[in-house]
């Protein structure tokens, strides 16, 4: 992208998007370039056009303009037009670009913790109610008489994905974190009947994660979605899933950040309910990690 496509942009939210699209350039096709320099570009006239008008814009097809919309982190280009009709409007109305949905740029920091927190309670009641306990259940009777767990995630999900496997290591289970994809399929190739793979994904539809799952799911093993879109691609090889909470994105907080917050409730309520139904082993295993490492914290 040229300095002076990105002097015409205004606030923090279009410099977001100018900054996304320059770091996804290099793994860009030179279509899904023109698409996306032109999005960064002209966010109001983009807006304004349907899928066929911008394909027709930047001489590329619908399914360039949708594969795009997706690389930028929205679900279709309906997501995105809509983003940046909203961007446009801010930026002609010269309000304070908005950083999450209820936060503006200019806000004081004390007002951002209130709000943050605010949304995150809101993130784990949601996420609470949705869970639905009969599944919840079927996957800790699944991890806690497991062989082997082995836990996918890719970015964000990764570190929820490690954070189960620390929690199972402890209490004295065999756990894996993968969010290498290729590691992940040559461990999947491992699994059988008796062992558990659980997927984590806010999208669903995550290939890096959905691959490794299905190979676990057609060798036997008892398979786990933790997803935020219950319809998605990974659910169709998940004998049981437990749904989070639809995130609240913006351009500074996706949700890679807001996801997670739900994301570890369902870990958490996973771990605890496998540790109940293993306490004689898990609360000694517990105390012996805890010995081992006191030395550390003195």
């Amino acid at each position: 992208m040229t300095p002076d496509v990105k002097e015409t942009f205004g606030g923090a939210a279009a410099s977001a998007l100018a900054a996304k699209v320059r770091t996804l350039t290099p793994s860009m096709t030179r279509s899904v370039q023109r698409v996306a320099e032109a999005i960064a570009g002209d966010p109001a006239g983009c807006a304004a056009l349907t899928v066929t008008g911008l394909a027709e814009r930047t001489e590329t097809s619908e399914a360039t303009v949708v594969r795009t919309a997706r690389l930028l982190g929205y679900p279709g280009y309906r997501d995105l037009r809509l983003a940046l009709a909203g961007l446009a409007a801010q930026q002609q109305s010269g309000r304070a670009p908005a950083i999450t949905t209820d936060i503006a740029v200019d806000d004081p920091l004390a007002d951002v913790v209130a709000k943050l927190a605010r949304d995150e309670r809101q993130t784990l009641a949601d996420t609470a109610a949705g869970l639905d306990t009969a599944q919840l259940g079927a996957a800790v009777d699944a991890v806690a008489g497991a062989r082997r767990t082995d836990v996918y995630g890719i970015g964000a999900s990764g570190l929820v994905a490690q954070d189960l496997v620390q929690k199972l290591l402890r209490i004295g289970l065999i756990a894996h974190a993968h969010s290498d994809p290729h590691l992940a399929v040559t461990n999947a190739v491992q699994l059988r009947a008796g062992d558990v793979a659980v997927a984590i994904t806010h999208s669903g539809s995550t290939g890096d994660v959905i691959e490794p799952l299905r190979v676990a799911f057609e060798r036997g093993a008892t398979t786990v979605a933790i997803t935020g879109r219950p319809g998605g691609g990974v659910t169709q090889y998940a004998d049981h899933v437990l749904t989070t909470s639809a995130a609240r994105e913006s351009e500074l907080r996706p949700a890679a950040m807001s996801s997670r917050t739900s994301q570890l409730l369902v870990v958490d309520c996973l771990f605890v309910g496998v540790a109940q139904r293993r306490y004689e082993t898990a609360a000694p295993s517990l105390a012996a990690s805890y010995e081992a490492l006191a030395h550390r914290h003195r």
